[in-house]
């Protein structure tokens, strides 16, 4: 599809891309198909980070060199979306897989890189723009085998865009979120957890900021269509933005590369990642400055570090940090998908693996629903999980460890090592938790998942698994 150096990857480690990817969202979630979708089964309000991490690797894959790679990371976004169908608040019924849905999506993507170098004064040539849109085109042939969903030539395409605006999107509840909830909300990347002084006190400014220059920069007829307010000044806030984040591409070369942020933020103090001890480090001293502006302003304090502190979590923490990866208050199927959608990309499960884990997890939500669905409603609330927490850890569960550890136990020898290990948890080998020759066997494995998911104990590894941002 692309080769080394194509024009999508110059456009994917520019630091513009950062604004100009919340901006695809935003029109992504405003077509009512892809909204419900989000609403529905993504855990981009409860785990934003781990959402923004997937999409950075899975669109390297998609565009990188390598077919085999990409032909493997096609395959899994189609299983993926396979599984995403339903009807929205109105009734419409709603397909992931619907071809003129995914084209949408592809064509947001292509129209956002166009007006981030249009709004920062370095509008695109028209050779460069249709190369650009040709690798694009070629992406969603990847996927599904069909580019024609896109119009065939640039000139042809923005009459085509023009017409989903205004006829199309809607001012849907996921768009609603992404701009009035989300930015505001935003919970910790994994580097800041335990310093929730210093994330609030930026999240006031880059909350709101995002959320303006976000406005500012959709289409003009969608604003107006939406009802969407633009602030005085948002246009020449948003233009020194986009400005200001064109000016870091002159930085050394490597420290603005989308996967070495964003593995930053994720990286866990836990970590074997050579980084880990500088980050720790540097979170001691950010401490500090944290414990200075609790006595300047009126911020939440630090969590208390003290032995055995953060070791158990309440059955409410466990149910909104672990169980509710949607973030919708309630337990149901696409909460428990989203653990095996997880697991799965993380491993980069093939098809029978990723059939056999998501069955595992199918089996454990008919238990729970049979067990904790009080009231038939057909999920479970907060207070029908606190009333029945035993019932969490049944044959289905034990079941799923099995299949996580047989999917993770990669060369099949019953033992997970070293890097089979960080291939799932992204973290430090415990010496701790392994036996005796280094190796996790399949008993302490089970044992371990199993304390987890039913003892509600914080945990090493499955913390930044499954409930970490």
């Amino acid at each position: 599809m692309t080769e080394t150096g194509s024009q999508f990857e110059e456009f994917f480690n520019d630091p513009r891309w950062a604004p100009a990817i919340i901006r695809a969202t935003v029109l992504e979630a405003a077509h009512p198909q892809v909204g419900a979708a989000l609403v529905d089964s993504s855990t981009f309000v409860a785990h934003p980070w781990r959402r923004l991490r997937n999409t950075v690797v899975s669109l390297q894959r998609m565009f990188g060199p390598d077919d085999e790679v990409r032909r493997r990371e096609a395959a899994r976004l189609n299983r993926l979306h396979a599984r995403l169908k339903g009807t929205d608040a109105h009734h419409r019924p709603y397909d992931a897989l619907d071809p003129a849905v995914r084209a949408w999506v592809v064509a947001t993507l292509f129209e956002s890189s166009v007006t981030m170098c249009r709004l920062s004064g370095q509008p695109l040539e028209q050779t460069v723009m249709e190369r650009l849109y040709a690798e694009f085109r070629a992406y969603l042939a990847a996927l599904d085998g069909d580019a024609d969903q896109l119009p065939p030539t640039v000139q042809e395409f923005w009459p085509y865009y023009d017409r989903v605006v205004e006829e199309e999107l809607e001012n849907t509840e996921a768009m609603r979120i992404i701009l009035y909830r989300l930015f505001d909300h935003l919970p910790a990347p994994p580097l800041l957890h335990g310093l929730p002084t210093l994330w609030a006190a930026g999240r006031a400014v880059a909350g709101p900021l995002l959320g303006v220059v976000t406005v500012a920069s959709l289409p003009e007829p969608f604003r107006r269509k939406t009802g969407l307010p633009e602030l005085p000044g948002a246009q020449t806030l948003m233009q020194s933005v986009y400005l200001g984040a064109g000016l870091a591409r002159f930085l050394p070369d490597g420290w603005v590369r989308p996967e070495a942020v964003i593995g930053l933020l994720s990286l866990s103090p836990d970590s074997d990642d050579p980084r880990a001890r500088t980050i720790g480090a540097l979170r001691d001293r950010m401490k500090r400055a944290g414990a200075l502006l609790r006595l300047l302003a009126p911020l939440p304090p630090e969590p208390d570090a003290g032995a055995g502190a953060v070791a158990r979590r309440s059955a409410e923490e466990f149910f909104t940090e672990v169980l509710d990866q949607t973030g919708d208050g309630y337990l149901d199927w696409p909460d428990l998908a989203a653990m095996a959608r997880e697991i799965a990309g993380r491993l980069d499960l093939d098809e029978p693996a990723e059939t056999r884990l998501y069955d595992a997890f199918a089996a454990w939500w008919r238990e729970l629903q049979a067990a904790l669905d009080t009231d038939g409603d057909g999920r479970v609330g907060a207070p029908e999980y606190a009333a029945a927490v035993p019932s969490l850890a049944g044959p289905a569960l034990i079941r799923v460890a099995e299949v996580l550890f047989d999917v993770t136990d990669t060369n099949g020898d019953q033992r997970v090592d070293a890097d089979e290990y960080r291939a799932l948890f992204r973290t430090g080998f415990r010496r701790d938790v392994p036996g005796a020759d280094g190796t996790y066997t399949r008993g302490a494995f089970v044992r371990d998942f199993l304390a987890f998911m039913s003892g509600r104990e914080r945990s090493t590894p499955y913390d930044p698994l499954l409930a970490d941002a």
